[in-house]
């Protein structure tokens, strides 16, 4: 049985044993109690819930994290006109069951503040995430937030002004592997690549397309004789979708080389067959093929190694179908390609983007040093590079051809 309330001097503050309690009514007239463990912090907090109370700034959430999580993650329909992607949606209930209940689980909404987010990105990054996945796995977190401030459960969303910085490099910049092929790993692992899925990876590094862009190609997407592909959908966790972004939509250029294979091809095919499918004519899995023929040809040609795990063996290699992109980016660049064509070849929101994530100059692509003895030819290509520099334009710019895989064919000829 509770000690009984026994009054104070101080109106709405009573002692009840070694406590104090405040007795208030919020804006409906409903009476609540808060605690106090001394007088002076129970007449500081009626003073405080008072001037909450009348300004309308009152919040009476005891609601914890892992109370509110789950009906949220259920009923969240995305916070804008466009609403969230059910793919979308499925990562973030991945990100909430798995990474941010077992953190905040018995916070209350109302006690968590934007240190807690900032030690949570660092658990997160310390778990091995990049700034990019913590930023991801961040996102969920500030959208629970948002509406918890909105059913007014919270005063602020202290997770709204938290930023993730990449952390410094733990190793020389020369350790990094490169994500990009040479033109002689290129030609290594075509070679390597059993002949029924040549065609498949050198359209991939001929196109730089996505791997979903390219599984959900069908025939009447592809103009071999104008060397072109629109690229209109993709395959993402087993569903068509639309292209990554508004910029995804777009027509890539191809070689004359991987072209004309596909020619022949394309006068056999119906508009609406698939251009890569599996044998029973549905769409690729990327894992399976990833496992059963990349990484095995990657291996074959000398770009990574068979490794026994559990008692299994299986090929292990940097190589995946995101290094094919990264090299046809850089190969074009290297070829003479200019940012703003690169970044429309592989749709990409900007050529900034394409030239720091994409674009990889390999040592051998220095150029010759001019020498101290002049500037003028450093200065003269300096003001080539500024005019020759593309404006955004609200039509795509013709693509050059492709001349990179027609050179590689040539050589294993």
């Amino acid at each position: 049985m509770s000690s009984p309330l026994e009054k104070t001097q101080t109106p709405g503050v009573y002692k009840r044993g070694n406590r104090y309690c405040v007795v208030f009514r919020d804006w409906q007239g409903k009476q609540r109690k808060r605690s106090a463990r001394t007088l002076a912090e129970a007449r500081k907090l009626k003073a405080s819930l008072t001037t909450d109370v009348e300004r309308g700034e009152f919040i009476d959430s005891r609601i914890t994290f892992a109370e509110y999580a789950p009906a949220w993650i259920d009923r969240y329909k995305g916070r804008t006109k466009r609403g969230i992607k059910p793919e979308t949606l499925v990562d973030y209930r991945k990100t909430i069951e798995r990474e941010a209940l077992p953190y905040f689980a018995r916070m209350r909404l109302s006690h968590i503040r934007p240190r807690d987010i900032k030690e949570y990105a660092a658990l997160l990054e310390k778990q091995g995430a990049s700034a990019g996945t913590v930023r991801i796995k961040l996102a969920p977190v500030k959208a629970l937030l948002a509406d918890a401030l909105e059913e007014d459960l919270i005063r602020s969303n202290p997770a709204a002004g938290v930023r993730v910085t990449a952390a410094a490099p733990a190793h020389d910049e020369e350790e990094e592997q490169a994500k990009a092929l040479t033109a002689d790993e290129l030609r290594a692992l075509i070679d390597a690549t059993p002949q029924a899925w040549r065609l498949f990876f050198e359209f991939l590094a001929d196109s730089g397309l996505r791997i979903g862009e390219a599984i959900a190609l069908q025939w009447r997407d592809v103009d071999p004789d104008a060397r072109l592909v629109q690229v209109r959908r993709r395959l993402y966790r087993g569903r068509l979708d639309t292209p990554k972004s508004r910029y995804g939509k777009r027509r890539a250029r191809i070689s004359e080389h991987v072209a004309a294979q596909l020619r022949t091809l394309r006068a056999a095919n119906p508009d609406e067959a698939l251009m890569f499918p599996n044998t029973a004519g549905a769409y690729l899995d990327p894992g399976n093929v990833m496992t059963r023929v990349l990484k095995p040809a990657a291996v074959k040609a000398g770009l990574g190694q068979w490794v026994v795990a559990h008692g299994r063996r299986h090929a292990e290699s940097w190589v995946g179908f995101h290094t094919l992109r990264h090299t046809c980016g850089s190969e074009l660049f290297r070829k003479g390609w200019n940012a703003k064509q690169v970044q429309l070849q592989l749709g990409h929101h900007s050529p900034a983007f394409t030239m720091s994530v994409y674009i990889h100059v390999l040592p051998d692509d220095l150029p010759d040093h001019p020498g101290f003895g002049g500037n003028e030819v450093a200065t003269r290509a300096t003001e080539n590079h500024r005019e020759e520099a593309p404006t955004e334009t609200a039509e795509p710019m013709e693509l050059p051809g492709l001349p990179r895989l027609a050179e590689v064919a040539g050589a294993r000829s």
